[in-house]
């Protein structure tokens, strides 16, 4: 080892008390705090999530539905094993999936796990964007693994099976979105100019649109969609970037130019998606924002240079090597995690995770300000 440098006027936001509490969890790494928190504010009956996304919210899809290996120390922290996440423990859809006192998703994809699927699916897999159409795991890709769960769900739901989800359970769930920074980044990394990069940036959210009005039409009212965070801040792509138009604080101006013209977009769309479908409830999150915030004040709130890998090679000031990558031979880890922002050059680290679901959860940064266990009140 080695060590080195809706109708939003009817739901209230969390109170402040609550938010602190969830705060002071944060820093004790304790999942019950956070549980009881956002339990107490009114989550009444079992959860039931669909995700659709890539690596950000990948709970091991990647793994069960391609055979990747994803080798430890993936998973170090909170698993003590490798589960196929990327990362050394929980993601944000985990950490949201524990203040709702509800399991871990199951990736839609791993038949070997020996789930009901009672709390929902995970069709999110590392890699995936919402284009080209028809390229495992694409956006509609996703949504169709959902339709065909959801008819044969409902097919053993009407021979008495007690575990299906049924009618209601698909009506009442959440549909959470958490996809396009592959789109964008991918294209940088292949050389598009950032004209032809924000050209695509329409279709991207057409595809969305797509997906969410699908969904809604297979009975779906409750929608969450996070928006891209500053992928001008990750070690891999600013070692890559032929380019190095470094901003203040070391991150390639253009790609978060393009993150911001995307976001904009998107919150756009949602607030046209929530005119034309009349009774969904649709939440957009400033992902980027929040992110955004850790990666600038970074020391503030604990942690050290946010531009370097914990796990990679190479030393300062990024650690990393496209040709030795985290859990690949010759890597090296650090040994404080949880003073780290990113992994391994793409994916954040259990601590920032963390640090982020905290901020999801406030509400601060969701419009309409919901707070996130709406979907599962009577």
């Amino acid at each position: 080892m080695s060590s080195y440098g809706g109708n939003s006027s009817q739901i209230q936001s969390v109170p402040l008390v609550s938010f602190l509490f969830l705060f002071l969890w944060m820093l004790s790494s304790s999942s019950s705090l956070v549980v009881s928190v956002v339990n107490n504010n009114g989550c009444n009956k079992p959860a039931v999530l669909f995700v659709f996304g890539d690596s950000n919210s990948d709970t091991g899809g990647l793994v069960s539905g391609l055979g990747f290996p994803v080798n430890l120390p993936n998973g170090r922290t909170f698993f003590h094993r490798s589960t196929g996440r990327l990362s050394d423990g929980r993601l944000v859809i985990d950490l949201l999936c524990q203040s709702l006192n509800t399991r871990f998703l199951t990736p839609y994809l791993d038949s070997m796990s020996g789930s009901t699927f009672t709390n929902g699916a995970n069709f999110a897999v590392v890699g995936s964007s919402t284009l080209p159409k028809y390229v495992p795991f694409s956006l509609n890709i996703q949504v169709m693994q959902f339709q065909h769960f959801k008819a044969r769900s409902l097919e053993l739901a009407t021979t008495g099976a007690k575990n299906a989800i049924n009618d209601a359970g698909f009506r009442d769930a959440l549909y959470l979105i958490d996809i396009g920074q592959n789109d964008l980044a991918d294209s940088f990394t292949k050389g598009l100019s950032y004209v032809q990069v924000t050209k695509r940036i329409p279709t991207v959210i057409i595809e969305i649109e797509n997906a969410v009005k699908s969904l809604y039409n297979e009975g779906g009212r409750k929608f969450w969609i996070h928006n891209t965070g500053p992928f001008g801040c990750l070690p891999k792509l600013i070692v890559l970037s032929q380019k190095k138009d470094l901003d203040s604080f070391g991150c390639l101006s253009s790609y978060n130019s393009a993150a911001k013209l995307f976001n904009e977009a998107l919150y756009h769309s949602s607030q046209k998606l929530r005119t034309e479908l009349k009774d969904a409830t649709i939440v957009y999150v400033d992902i980027y924002a929040i992110k955004n915030d850790l990666i600038t004040n970074a020391t503030k709130y604990g942690f050290s240079n946010p531009l370097s890998v914990c796990c990679g090679y190479g030393g300062p000031p990024y650690n990393f090597d496209v040709r030795v990558t985290c859990g690949q031979p010759g890597y090296q880890v650090c040994d404080e995690g949880s003073k780290h922002v990113s992994w391994d050059g793409i994916h954040y680290t259990e601590a920032a995770n963390t640090w982020i679901a905290s901020k999801i959860l406030s509400t601060a940064y969701s419009t309409p300000r919901i707070p996130f266990g709406f979907f599962c009140r009577n």
